[in-house]
């Protein structure tokens, strides 16, 4: 796998066009469709009947933060960003991991990702927040739309059979999570290690795309809305260094400074010293040393 050239994907420095709120064309969900989505949210109620086990509190935290790790290591810093290199055999398990997250496939997710990073906060962002917060943290996903991949964005994973095939056949990773969840735990497992899960990872990932574009500070200046906020860092593992990100989206760390927490960072970098991923794109220099945006200019593209 290549590197990402700084602004080949997302045109961070690029000047949006002015687009007058009142042109924009109403974001509409399908209600139909989006039935399956909104009956998730019904399921963990289910646990006033199944009751609630440790045994399936903990597989809910396990199911949860292991989960994120794959969206956030795998299907955006990986498949979207291509911010480090690694091999077919766990660039398949890091797309296999983000199929149980239940956000359809590999290259769905990141195809639409990179289009919001080329377009971000127009009115060509898929989930721009001109059509206001609901639209940006979940409505965007619920449209017709959106249903399919956008044509031409993953090329350079279209090659790989194993993940087109993971990509069509995306309800496969939720369905055997849900299948282990119930062997685990029993009901209550599936429930709560599963169906509340899943829930909270929607919308823990929802809120970068929506929160992280309202509340927290800019370090940077950006063409876009992105901020950086310490309480989303925290829920997804390091996505919450919003503004880092959109500045510099071709660096594999987001958290720049030394207590902006990057737990994925800290996986990542660990899973390079045992040699399973290679060609890391960092700051050339620690970033807590001087200025950090004269240092992280100066990464090679």
């Amino acid at each position: 796998m290549g590197h990402l050239r700084a602004g080949s994907l997302p045109g961070t420095h690029r000047k949006a066009p002015h687009v007058s709120a009142e042109r924009l064309p109403h974001g509409r969900i399908n209600p139909w469709t989006s039935i399956p989505f909104f009956a998730v949210h019904l399921v963990p109620l289910l646990a006033i009947f199944t009751g609630v086990t440790w045994k399936a509190v903990a597989l809910c935290l396990v199911t949860y933060w292991g989960r994120m790790f794959f969206i956030t290591a795998g299907y955006h810093r990986y498949f979207s960003h291509r911010s480090y290199r690694t091999s077919r055999a766990f660039q398949f398990v890091l797309a296999a991991g983000g199929l149980t997250c239940a956000q359809k496939g590999p290259l769905w997710w990141a195809g639409h990702h990179r289009i919001h990073h080329r377009y971000a906060d127009t009115i060509d962002d898929p989930h721009t927040p001109m059509k206001g917060f609901w639209w940006s943290h979940v409505g965007w996903i619920l449209g017709d739309d959106t249903s399919a991949q956008p044509e031409g964005s993953m090329k350079d994973f279209e090659k790989f059979p194993e993940i087109v095939w993971l990509s069509r056949h995306d309800w496969v990773g939720p369905w055997a999570l849900a299948v282990v969840c119930t062997l685990v735990a029993g009901w209550s497992g599936l429930i709560i290690g599963f169906f509340l899960s899943t829930v909270l990872l929607w919308h823990s990932t929802f809120m970068i795309n929506s929160l992280a574009h309202v509340f927290g500070s800019r370090r940077f200046e950006t063409t876009d809305t992105s901020r950086n906020n310490f309480g989303l860092a925290v829920l997804t593992m390091g996505e919450g260094w919003h503004n880092n990100h959109h500045r510099h989206q071709h660096v594999c760390r987001q958290g720049l400074r030394w207590w902006e927490i990057d737990v994925t960072w800290y996986l990542l970098a660990g899973l390079e010293k045992l040699h399973i991923i290679w060609g890391v794109r960092r700051p050339r220099t620690a970033v807590d040393l001087g200025d950090v945006a004269d240092d992280l200019d100066q990464v090679p593209a």
